[in-house]
């Protein structure tokens, strides 16, 4: 079955909009009126994986906008710039693009990574970050040098370098429920039809390639000049509030591994260990996540 991008723009209490932003034009789910959220997703899903959020965080008084990154759903796709400081400059333009100067940037799994980015990178626009599933980037970095655990937990990251395998698996029959389920954690109860309509979204055109492309920069650039450029840049405090969120089950970043972020924080932290719950925290523990979402915004005034 072709499957095209309006496959994401599913109906509810959210508004889909676009927005041309550096370059590009991205979607964005929309709720509300307030102080801007803006909710980055993670790899393989896309704006839905916040629809818990979505509503409960525009009741409580916040303009909530979750967007399509870079060649997801119903984003543009370009060939080019999956690299972490365009990606952080796209957050920034869509920020510009709705209409406010700074947003609270949460984000979960390579969403987290742009957000945790977004201080030392796009400054002007970041009012404050919560990361979900992902700790700062150079603390992963250091765990994949010094834990044989986390190399063993991140063997996808060495099977996603490869060409075009990777996207023949990612949008084979069943590969987003294996994800999903490898994943979450034990005994998550998956709704099957969460899983289809993932799997269907993964099947829009270029949408599995550009996805890898996240990882294959991430993993490439760190023999490169790009790479080295990018680790000094956010090498640098955190002077806003930042909210960190990690299953205690997560098998894909170890709870160990989300731990001594705050290296890298002078502002007020909170890390907060959820248990029951595996990668997928928005969904796996969605009321959870929408409590602790809900009283950090309420601290930064």
């Amino acid at each position: 079955m072709s499957v095209d991008a309006t496959h994401v723009l599913v109906d509810g209490p959210w508004r889909h909009r676009f927005v041309a932003a550096n370059g590009a034009r991205f979607h964005v789910a929309e709720a509300g009126e307030g102080p801007l959220v803006l909710l980055l997703h993670g790899f393989a899903q896309n704006w839905w994986s916040w629809r818990a959020q979505l509503p409960a965080l525009a009741l409580a008084g916040y303009r909530v906008a979750a967007m399509d990154l870079r060649g997801y759903g119903a984003s543009d796709k370009p060939p080019r710039g999956y690299d972490t400081p365009t990606l952080a400059a796209d957050v920034a333009a869509v920020v510009r693009s709705l209409g406010e100067p700074a947003a609270a940037i949460v984000g979960h799994d390579v969403g987290a990574w742009i957000a945790w980015s977004m201080p030392a990178l796009e400054p002007a626009v970041t009012r404050a970050v919560a990361a979900l599933s992902m700790p700062h980037p150079l603390r992963l970095r250091s765990a994949l040098l010094t834990s044989r655990a986390q190399r063993r937990a991140s063997g996808y990251l060495w099977a996603f370098q490869q060409p075009v395998l990777p996207e023949r698996r990612l949008v084979a029959p069943g590969a987003i429920e294996r994800l999903l389920r490898a994943w979450g954690a034990p005994g998550w109860q998956l709704d099957d039809e969460a899983v289809e309509w993932y799997s269907q979204a993964i099947a829009i055109p270029f949408v599995a390639h550009c996805a890898l492309e996240y990882f294959r920069w991430a993993v490439r650039s760190q023999v490169r000049g790009d790479g080295r450029a990018f680790a000094e840049a956010i090498d640098r405090p955190i002077a806003v509030p930042v909210l960190q969120l990690h299953g205690a089950d997560d098998p894909c970043i170890l709870p160990a591994t989300a731990h001594g972020c705050g290296r890298w924080v002078t502002g007020r932290m909170q890390e907060e260990q959820i248990g029951g719950a595996g990668h997928f925290l928005p969904e796996e523990q969605g009321d959870e996540v929408t409590t602790q979402l809900l009283r950090w915004l309420a601290r930064l005034g």
